[in-house]
């Protein structure tokens, strides 16, 4: 009995010897730094200063390009030829001359924000629908976001204002009365193609029409066609083109336009 006790014993301190190498043996690391508020903040590159426009005197940003401040159509050329515009300015807007055909911008752009503000007349009853008041922005002459009178004026959801013509109607409709200003601030992301025509990514918009968001990053799946389905067309920067529509309706005005690169 003694035996196998002084054995248990001896056992005993063998592991306990073993036990004590090991921890001897055992490296110790240093502990993560304790994280203080400074270590996720960076202070460079400090965003570029834009002076806000004023609300008051409905001026542009400071870094915007000014497309029409009510003077004249300096920025502007005729759609069909390149003439200069033929649309009529008097009393700091600009009004659809219907037989000048579309206008659009001599520059072209990519990426960017977008502010216009546009007036349907009043008119009579006999116009209704898509005859009434009908224009439409057009970005980089390519995708329609239409404009046109729906205050109560009923016509296919996904050709009323707000709408990315014959594709997303508007989430709801914030149209003001005719005779009143309407204002469409875009925010606009050109599309990337790849290598054998198609989208790689898919034009995209956010319009907020009288300050109710009525697209909300809409992707765009193509072309806004009159007749038929969107199409994919490969293009580069492109100009803003409005729209004088063919309906007989009184031509539509427009005012304070401007426009951010992105």
């Amino acid at each position: 009995m003694t035996l196998n006790i002084t054995k248990i014993a001896a056992v005993a301190l063998m592991a306990s010897l073993a036990a004590n190498s090991f921890a001897q043996e055992k490296k110790e690391y240093p502990q993560q730094e304790r994280m203080r508020p400074g270590m996720s903040e960076y202070w460079t590159p400090q965003p570029k200063i834009v002076t806000p426009g004023n609300q008051a005197t409905a001026s542009a940003p400071s870094d915007a390009i000014v497309l029409f401040d009510g003077k004249d159509l300096s920025a502007w050329e005729s759609a069909r030829d390149h003439s200069a515009a033929g649309w009529t300015v008097h009393d700091g807007i600009m009004t659809v001359n219907k037989k000048a055909g579309d206008i659009q911008t001599k520059e072209s752009f990519h990426n960017f924000q977008l502010h216009i503000e546009w007036c349907i007349p009043q008119m009579d009853d006999q116009f209704k629908s898509q005859s009434r008041g009908n224009s439409g922005v057009y970005l980089q002459n390519m995708y329609e976001v239409q404009v046109l009178d729906s205050y109560n004026n009923e016509t296919y959801v996904n050709g009323q204002a707000g709408s990315i013509y014959k594709q997303t109607p508007p989430l709801v409709n914030a149209m003001r009365a005719p005779g009143e200003w309407n204002v469409y601030d875009i925010i606009y992301t050109a599309p990337v193609f790849t290598e054998d025509g198609q989208y790689l990514y898919k034009p995209r918009v956010t319009v907020i029409h009288n300050g109710v968001v009525v697209q909300n990053n809409t992707e765009i799946i193509g072309t806004t066609e009159y007749i038929g389905f969107p199409k994919v067309k490969v293009h580069g920067d492109g100009p803003i083109l409005l729209q004088s529509h063919g309906d007989p309706s009184p031509g539509i005005s427009y005012r304070n336009i401007w426009l951010r690169k992105l």
